[in-house]
């Protein structure tokens, strides 16, 4: 996609629709002349006087026909979000309106802003690097208070600050071992070895923590897995429907009617889950549902957090089987909730006995298992506090810097790997020369990350900044 950054630039801001009111943005130089002709400030000023960052009351009229009483507010370069001359006019939300109003615009100088130019714009003139870019729109879409903290924290600076101070530890790293380089005769070394292998460990440590923060990430930004796994007709598509309030999942007596795995979205307690419905775990003969069962024994390996659901009523065997298949397949760092459903329907006089015989089999402890009826919705906000306490535990500090862009993901990998071949230089003791390029290559694919070339002359400067010898 090209951009013409010397263009005039106009968009819809608001989203496409009807609504109180839409804001239609302007940059780029000398936008306000775009208004000359168009907006009449009640006050009477010219637009020549208006000043930045005040809202002007005012008309924009075409033809001599008023198109819509409107606010305008200027926000002056470099002072705006762009880092151009900026125009926002706040006018009533008809869609009609706002095609007037950009129709006007465009027949005034400007053109019609490709998607993300106003933010590539912001980038090109150092507002934000990219990473602060890409959580701009992170931020738009963000479904629950932990992405929006999380796109918030990226907004503000956080990641880029890392990085920042990641590249100046590796930018003194080279700067040592040029200095090498520029009084090899002199025999000096600026750079012990054991130091930098130390230094450069540090840094290791740094950004596999950045990368690992990438699953976290998703699951924030996309959901917690959990998955409902148990018996057939244990009650786990009436759970799930009960959860997301809604007849997601077919809802029936025959044992295996879920054949795949079923999945949808929820916020609880401002946490987002993935919750997936899984095929009925027993022993079959039939091929499809077989299938089923594999498919959703793969869920389990995936899954954060597990819901074991058992039918109260059921045989101990069926259910001590199921929970065999889970526990066989379960990860380390998953957690599982053990939960009887249709407690309603077992008699009084075999309630107590039965769930101890059921904990007895599975080997936990009758107090572990939580007791529903997902039918009558009863026991529900327990299940749903247990949820939450559990994922809590799970999610990192509202402080932890948490990636969930594969573009970053992916280059902290080629980092990792970067790392990986410059500490192979360092224990090998190769020359100064190659031991500086394996930095470089490590500094370069930071640089990646925000969008910040190092140059020669960043080495140069920090080099005589930092390390200069004599005067």
């Amino acid at each position: 996609m090209n951009f013409d950054f010397d263009d005039l630039i106009c968009s819809i801001s608001t989203p496409h629709g009807v609504g109180a009111i839409a804001i239609v943005r302007i940059s780029g130089k000398e936008a306000k002349k775009v208004l000359e002709n168009l907006f009449f400030p009640v006050t009477k000023i010219d637009i020549s006087s208006i000043e930045p960052r005040k809202a002007y009351y005012g008309q924009i009229i075409s033809h001599g026909n008023i198109v819509d009483e409107v606010v305008v507010t200027w926000f002056k370069a470099p002072e705006s979000y762009t880092g151009d001359d900026v125009i926002e006019i706040g006018c009533h939300g008809s869609q009609y309106i706002q095609r007037q109003l950009m129709q006007l615009l465009i027949e005034n100088g400007c053109r019609t802003a490709k998607p993300g130019e106003f933010t590539m714009r912001a980038f090109l003139s150092g507002k934000m690097d990219l990473t602060q870019a890409e959580a701009i729109n992170d931020l738009i879409h963000a479904r629950n208070s932990m992405s929006h903290k999380m796109a918030m924290s990226q907004v503000k600076g956080s990641f880029s600050k890392r990085l920042m101070q990641l590249s100046d530890k590796l930018l003194n790293l080279i700067s040592l071992v040029e200095l090498e380089l520029d009084f090899s005769e002199e025999d000096v070394e600026f750079a012990d070895r054991n130091t930098l292998r130390s230094l450069i460990n540090d840094v290791q440590d740094e950004v596999k923590k950045l990368h690992d923060s990438y699953e976290s990430g998703q699951a924030i930004k996309e959901g917690i897995p959990v998955a409902i796994v148990g018996q057939p007709n244990a009650g786990k598509s009436t759970l799930l429907n009960k959860i997301l309030q809604e007849e997601r999942s077919i809802v029936s007596d025959i044992p295996g009617t879920t054949r795949d795995a079923i999945e949808d979205t929820i916020t609880l307690n401002s946490i987002e889950y993935r919750f997936i419905d899984t095929a009925g775990l027993r022993r079959s003969t039939d091929n499809i549902e077989k299938l089923g069962i594999e498919r959703s024994i793969d869920k389990i390996t995936k899954a954060w957090i597990i819901i074991f659901l058992f039918d109260a009523t059921s045989k101990i065997e069926d259910i001590k089987h199921a929970c065999d298949l889970v526990m066989a397949n379960i990860d380390n760092t998953s957690q599982i909730i053990f939960v009887a459903n249709k407690i309603d329907l077992l008699p009084e006089n075999e309630y107590h006995s039965k769930i101890e015989q059921i904990s007895n089999s599975i080997n936990i402890q009758p107090l572990d298992i939580l007791l529903i009826s997902a039918k009558k919705e009863q026991n529900l906000d327990s299940l749903i506090n247990r949820l939450t306490l559990l994922a809590q535990s799970m999610l990192p500090s509202e402080d932890s810097i948490i990636i969930h862009n594969t573009r970053q993901y992916e280059l902290l990998m080629k980092i990792l790997v970067a790392i990986g071949s410059t500490i192979e230089a360092i224990e090998k003791n190769l020359t100064g020369d190659l031991l500086a390029f394996e930095l470089r290559k490590v500094l370069s694919l930071i640089g990646e990350l925000t969008g910040t070339a190092i140059t020669p002359d960043m080495i140069l400067g920090n080099i005589f900044k930092n390390f200069c010898i004599g005067k």
